[in-house]
């Protein structure tokens, strides 16, 4: 199946007819319909339903449309690749990255790797567990993420390498006018998903050293830490967000923290890779990493 008959199919389904098609595709009408019975032959199938006016596909054809988009995405993605493995700029390098780590790390790692012109990095964001997963099936080179000082990446340590990067806290904060509910017995408070990372975070870490008395309600709950931040600064609630995902905030005075009051959770800030057989493009990078953020 080749990336310009995809192409071809999904020409028609979005115009809706040949004619249209032909325009989208930059060819005559003749000439794509020539293209159109090259597919057909070459795949021994009938794809359009010549019996209507105007001629279209099947609607068996029509019901692969996620699968058609789809693989022509990724094909396009792997000739992207070839070309750039063929160049200069090399294979991108992937990154997995926790949902906060790529608002607030990955930026500066993306923007001094890439500063010499001679690498690609193409960043993936996911909850710990799925930057976890994309290493082990080698979708990614590397992964950054959280760790809470003495715990470790629930991980076989063989399997793995590890190193420090930097420091981060998990803090409470709200906004300005929500101050005052931090003193009492009673707030509301935007929370994580149990499942995810800074849910465990907040359920071990955060949750048992309350205030003697004190009663959380949920007013919302996300995974997704920006979102987590938008809420906070629409007064939603007090929400626990990483010190570098909130730092401009506080210093322009759209949030104020808490930490005098509520308590908050340190952070360890970690480089995450496959152990296997040296790479030199990866070591070097793996080097580079700890000078980026040291």
């Amino acid at each position: 199946m080749r990336l310009e008959w995809i192409d071809d199919i999904l020409a028609v389904l979005d115009g809706g007819s040949l004619a249209r098609a032909a325009e989208r595709r930059c060819l005559t009408q003749s000439a794509f319909t020539r293209r159109v019975r090259t597919i057909e032959e070459s795949l021994g199938a009938t794809l359009f339903d010549r019996r209507r006016k105007p001629v279209t596909l099947l609607p068996g054809v029509a019901a692969l449309e996620p699968e058609l988009r789809d693989l022509s995405a990724r094909l396009r993605r792997v000739a992207q690749d070839l070309r750039q493995s063929a160049g200069q700029v090399g294979r991108p390098l992937t990154f997995a990255c926790q949902h906060a780590i790529t608002m607030t790390v990955a930026p500066r790692i993306v923007g001094e790797l890439t500063a010499a012109g001679d690498t690609s990095v193409r960043v993936r964001s996911g909850n710990q567990d799925e930057c976890l997963m994309l290493l082990l099936s080698k979708e990614a080179d590397f992964a950054i993420m959280y760790e809470v000082p003495g715990d470790r990446t629930p991980a076989t340590p063989r399997a793995f390498d590890a190193c420090t990067l930097g420091t981060d806290r998990l803090i409470p904060v709200c906004a300005p006018g929500l101050r005052a509910l931090a003193a009492g017995p009673e707030f509301p408070v935007i929370g994580y998903p149990p499942e995810v990372f800074l849910g465990q975070v907040f359920n071990r870490g955060i949750a048992p050293r309350l205030p003697d008395g004190t009663t959380l309600t949920t007013r919302a709950e996300t995974a997704l830490t920006l979102a987590m931040l938008q809420f906070t600064l629409s007064e939603i609630g007090i929400a626990w967000l990483p010190q570098s995902l909130v730092g401009d905030h506080l210093v322009r005075g759209q949030l104020v923290r808490l930490d005098e009051a509520l308590p908050a959770q340190d952070l360890i800030v970690k480089a995450i890779r496959l152990s296997e057989e040296p790479c030199e493009r990866r070591d070097r990078v793996w080097r580079q990493l700890t000078t980026i953020l040291g």
